[in-house]
């Protein structure tokens, strides 16, 4: 087997001892992925982006088990020594599914998941609209998971929106033995502080352009006392600005092709180094 993929969640806690903050950045495919593995050796397995890359829906509860476990062994064939955080929603609604993804996931090499303590229909966490489970009901259901995984990190998410309660159910996590907590959809970094004074686990932070909380970088999130960084949508919403662009230049070209900063042979290269990085860990194996 191997050693990366059996340790995959200590070497996460093993990052984390030795740096301050660890940016991980969603992808939509595993193309993406490999562009934003030569600038970043954090991945983010998005929740949203997947749904849209997927299955071209929002990211409302479409999402099955089965289709976000393949998309992770892919994007770890690829890239097998980096580290891969999975959004898993709120496990797949059922605790017994939540577990069987869990061990599924940690088999293929994923660092870490944040299960989140939403009920369906669910949401992004940036939108409104949002239903929240009983704690004990979500409590239940992490202690389930928690028992399940080996050495996987398990990051426990809350989408509630009143401060006391965010605090009430961080340190509930905490308490249960998820090894980070997040708060998502927080308007103000100030409340960051204030989790990182309740808890004694590493804070996770959710950036996404255009969502609710105010646009900071990695020095003042550091700052705030964030130890990890979920990237939720970049690649996916440069993908969709560039697909716009490139469609009316097309289309006011009359369909004529013209290279711009890449071509069949860049792409191509591209292709060929994932080949090379796949190569390299199915030898390790």
């Amino acid at each position: 087997m191997n050693h990366a993929i059996a340790h995959s969640g200590n070497l996460l806690r093993q990052a984390l001892s030795k740096r301050e903050i660890i940016p991980f950045i969603g992808v939509y495919d595993v193309f993406s992925a490999s562009i934003a593995g030569k600038y970043y050796d954090g991945i983010f397995i998005s929740g949203f982006s997947f749904a849209a890359s997927h299955y071209g829906l929002p990211d409302i509860g479409f999402i099955t088990w089965s289709d976000i476990v393949a998309f992770v062994q892919r994007v770890k064939t690829i890239l097998p020594q980096h580290l891969i955080l999975v959004d898993i929603d709120d496990g797949y609604v059922d605790a017994e599914v939540a577990c069987h993804v869990v061990s599924l996931l940690e088999s293929v090499g994923a660092s870490g998941v944040i299960i989140e303590d939403q009920k369906r229909p669910r949401r992004c966490g940036h939108l409104d609209g949002k239903l929240l489970m009983e704690l004990d009901d979500f409590l239940e259901k992490l202690n389930k998971v928690l028992a399940t995984r080996k050495e996987l990190f398990v990051v426990a998410r809350t989408d509630a929106t009143e401060l006391d309660e965010i605090v009430r159910r961080v340190k509930a996590f905490a308490d249960a033995g998820a090894d980070a907590v997040l708060a998502d959809g927080i308007k103000d970094l100030s409340v960051l502080q204030t989790l990182k004074s309740a808890v004694d686990c590493p804070i996770v932070f959710n950036q996404i352009a255009g969502g609710k909380s105010p646009p900071c970088d990695l020095t003042e999130l550091k700052e705030a006392g964030v130890s990890l960084v979920n990237y939720s949508t970049p690649c996916l919403f440069a993908a969709q600005t560039a697909l716009e662009d490139e469609m009316q230049l097309l289309r006011e070209r009359n369909g004529l092709l013209q290279k711009q900063r890449v071509g069949v042979k860049d792409c191509n290269a591209k292709l060929h180094e994932n080949l090379a990085n796949r190569s390299y860990k199915v030898g390790r194996v």
